[in-house]
């Protein structure tokens, strides 16, 4: 499902494998906020310190470092949980914080996400990428892009600006996402962020099917004009 919308052919990103220290100023002071809450991620230490957007955020003093085992009471992004994260979350958001899990998508297995044992784990639904790592890639987020995400959907727009905007690339991330980013966020419930997301992707699949068939059958102009062609031979 990678290039899934038009979007995603369009958009250019900064394709370089490291990210750059200096923040965007693709927003201004107004659009975009510090939250009052607390950021947290669990580093498994299995990713490119070089190239990882959580390191950058505890560089910048954005994101608290738990260890291993330590507990967090708030919302927990992980892929073992079994509810999307939803506009319902929003007062755990805004009175226990945003945890994310460090870790390689390519070593999800290995990782033991289980002994983290949240009080309130979540998943994030559909969403493309726009880190340079895995542009376009669906689901696959940086722990700015999953931070952000929760941000968005649980009504904190402007928090989310203000941690995406500490990278070069990070304002492509609403850009590719922002139409579906509108639909959860107006949501009630996980229930109804999961239904959102299941017709999200059969109307974009119906797209992809759409376009597919343009490019197989010619137009009718083109039609014509090769018969014209032929007839003045």
């Amino acid at each position: 499902m990678e290039n899934l919308t038009e979007n995603i052919e369009k958009l250019e990103v900064n394709s370089s494998e490291s990210d750059d220290e200096s923040s965007s100023d693709s927003s201004s002071s107004e659009e975009e906020m510090q939250p009052n809450f607390q950021v947290a991620m669990w580093d498994f230490n299995q990713c490119d310190p070089r190239k990882c957007s959580g390191r950058k955020l505890a560089r910048l003093k954005l994101i608290k470092s738990l260890k291993i085992k330590q507990k967090f009471p708030g919302l927990v992004l992980t892929p073992i949980a079994e509810k999307c994260v939803s506009p319902a979350d929003r007062d755990v958001v805004t009175t226990k914080g945003i945890a994310v899990v460090d870790c390689s998508w390519a070593r999800i297995d290995e990782t033991p996400l289980a002994a983290l044992k949240p009080s309130h784990g979540r998943l994030l639904p559909f969403l493309v990428a726009a880190n340079p790592i895995n542009y376009g890639k669906p689901f696959q987020l940086s722990c700015v892009e999953a931070i952000a995400a929760t941000m968005y959907i649980t009504g904190f727009k402007k928090e989310a600006k203000f941690y995406l905007n500490k990278f070069t690339w990070g304002h492509s991330f609403i850009e590719l996402n922002e139409e579906i980013l509108e639909v959860y966020s107006n949501c009630t419930d996980s229930v109804s962020v999961v239904e959102e997301q299941k017709k999200y992707i059969e109307k974009e699949q119906q797209l992809q099917r759409d376009r597919q068939k343009s490019r197989d059958f010619p137009s009718s102009s083109d039609s014509s004009d090769s018969s014209d062609s032929s007839d003045s031979d």
